[in-house]
């Protein structure tokens, strides 16, 4: 199969272009697209043959569930049976935005996209492209991110280009991501609600708006065998090709402990690679250095931290060290996806 790449501008979106991607899906077939978060790899959400070659196309498992995406929000009511009022005030807040809502699901929706569940995800995009986009394809797109499964997400179409060519149709390239981390997960059928993955939109901010959020315990634990209620819960997501460890602690004990041990990995004739932030980056005397940016810029280090793991993946690196991020408003999302990505291997310091 032969991918198309088409560069789209967000200043006069190519309709044609659009209505192409929206055929393809109408068709049963896959387009990776960009969102303000990641790419996504899009298919029909109503069709479960699409979602089937979402998940052959990712060699992700059939019982991680896919996100729909919708584009207006009056299409949510078609495929969730109920909206709690708590969601449409989260709905309200922060739609469209990179929040993603689980409900319980209407016979619409089929368990191939769903994993299995009873329930559904849903997400409402604000990112121009991906609005016209999933309108062209019929109102009901799934897309998980546009990486293959257990790799870094990808940012850019050039990452997506690298996974997913040969196995989708097109591929709609809008540049960079602008967040660069998935979508912030809430399960609402539950009270309290859920969050189950951590992101851009924060547990702080919505407690502004519907009182206390309850945070799944699979986020901070190491996988468990319990089936996956949403994206990345249950298998090992984001990892780069060399083994990462996460160095915690205050900022000169980490410095001292990764530099110790880039040191000891040179000896016995290893390379080593360094996650590290503007104010730190020049500090590490061995080892590939990569910054995520400046330290008090969160948003800035979540939108350089797939890139850096894929720059890695370019590189004959054996092993990488990550600072941690635990400390910033989404340091919870950057955390997440460092811990997923380094299967909770960390060193306390």
């Amino acid at each position: 199969m032969e991918t198309q790449i088409r560069r789209l501008d967000y200043d006069q979106i190519d309709e044609q272009i659009i209505e192409e991607a929206g055929t393809i899906i109408q068709k049963g077939g896959l387009v990776a697209f960009p969102t303000e978060t990641v790419y996504g790899l899009g298919g029909d959400a109503l069709n479960p043959e699409s979602s089937k070659k979402i998940y052959a196309a990712k060699g992700r498992p059939s019982d991680n569930p896919l996100i729909v995406h919708i584009a207006e929000k009056q299409d949510l009511y078609r495929i969730a049976r109920e909206v709690p009022e708590k969601a449409e005030k989260l709905m309200e807040a922060f739609w469209p935005g990179p929040l993603t809502m689980i409900f319980y699901k209407k016979e619409l929706v089929p368990e191939a996209t769903t994993g299995g569940l009873d329930t559904v995800a849903v997400r409402m995009p604000s990112d121009s492209i991906a609005a016209a986009f999933i309108r062209a394809a019929g109102g009901f797109v799934a897309a998980p991110s546009a990486n293959v499964s257990g790799r870094p997400s990808t940012t850019t179409a050039a990452h997506v280009e690298e996974d997913l060519s040969g196995r989708i149709e097109m591929i709609l390239d809008g540049g960079q991501a602008v967040i660069g981390l998935e979508s912030t997960i809430v399960d609402m059928t539950v009270e309290p609600p859920v969050i189950l993955r951590p992101g851009y939109v924060t547990k702080e901010k919505m407690e502004e708006q519907i009182g206390p959020l309850e945070v799944d315990k699979a986020i901070i634990a190491p996988d468990s065998g319990v089936k996956p209620k949403a994206p990345g819960m249950k298998y090992r997501h984001y990892a780069p090709r060399a083994d990462l460890m996460i160095v915690e602690g205050p900022t000169e004990a980490v410095i001292a402990e990764i530099s110790r041990r880039v040191e000891a990995d040179r000896k016995e004739g290893k390379k080593a690679g360094i996650l590290a932030t503007d104010e730190t980056a020049g500090r590490y005397p061995e080892g590939l250095v990569l910054s995520l940016g400046q330290r008090k810029h969160e948003e800035e280090i979540a939108m350089h931290l797939f890139d850096a793991l894929r720059q890695f993946d370019e590189t004959d690196v054996d092993c990488i060290y990550s600072e941690s991020f635990e400390e910033a408003s989404i340091g919870p999302a950057i955390m997440n996806r460092l811990l997923k990505a380094a299967g909770h291997k960390m060193i306390h310091v």
